[in-house]
């Protein structure tokens, strides 16, 4: 692993230019990336933590994930090249309004499809939000795995506690192990923004996909959904 990490580092020197920094943080960076020989852009992210999730998504196709074109480790430094995705982030787009209850539904039954493929790996995203949804067309493209983790059978709580101050399950600050359901409960959040500009315990959507919010973002994880499957059904 060591090894090919230090490739990728040393391609990425030698094979691309850095077209701006997209974040830079105490953990690493996100930067663009334009391959020098034909134009083509991506995204290059170097962090402290584990790349065990973008390992996984090497091998994985769906439209509502980018493409992972290389990911390596060492020594807790995570290096991984993906595929840059054209597009407005979600957060971008709720600047300006709220979405219409269709736009809310279609949108998170999307992302209910990527999250689909990141449980059925056993892998828990852990940072469901605007910031990190990308529409590219009429397709929402769920982005950053920098926070995701594997469920661990043989753990009772996650070993480091990462999300985002509203949108994260109460169970991602230590209280139990997070699971498939602390996205879920993101999710419930993320479809309430999209459809009143606050969060669910400021202001509940109406209707029925109101009731939709409410079962996701129950505080026990138990009283959710079980999975993502039941989420779309509900939908």
């Amino acid at each position: 692993m060591g090894a090919i990490y230090q490739y990728l580092l040393s391609s990425i020197d030698a094979e691309y230019e850095t077209i701006k920094t997209i974040k830079n943080s105490a953990r690493g960076c996100v930067l663009l990336l334009r391959n020098r020989q034909n134009g083509t852009r991506f995204i290059f992210r170097h962090y402290q933590g584990n790349g065990e999730v973008y390992r996984k998504l090497l091998s994985v196709s769906c439209p509502n994930l980018p493409k992972i074109m290389e990911a390596a480790e060492q020594d807790g430094m995570v290096a991984v090249l993906e595929e840059y995705i054209p597009g407005d982030s979600l957060a971008y787009l709720l600047a300006g309004a709220c979405l219409t209850p269709a736009q809310a539904r279609k949108i998170t039954l999307q992302l209910c499809n990527a999250l689909w493929v990141l449980h059925a790996m056993g892998a828990v995203h852990r940072d469901n939000k605007p910031e990190n949804v990308i529409i590219r067309g009429s397709e929402a493209v769920l982005i950053d795995f920098d926070a995701s983790r594997i469920f661990k059978n043989d753990t009772n709580q996650d070993t480091q506690i990462l999300g985002t101050t509203g949108y994260a399950a109460p169970e991602q600050y230590g209280i139990t192990q997070t699971d498939e359901r602390a996205d879920i409960y993101s999710l419930g959040v993320l479809l309430n923004i999209m459809l009143t500009g606050k969060h669910p315990s400021r202001e509940l959507a109406s209707g029925k996909l109101g009731h939709v919010v409410q079962k996701c973002t129950m505080v026990n994880p138990k009283k959710r959904y079980k999975s993502v499957l039941y989420l779309m059904e509900a939908l």
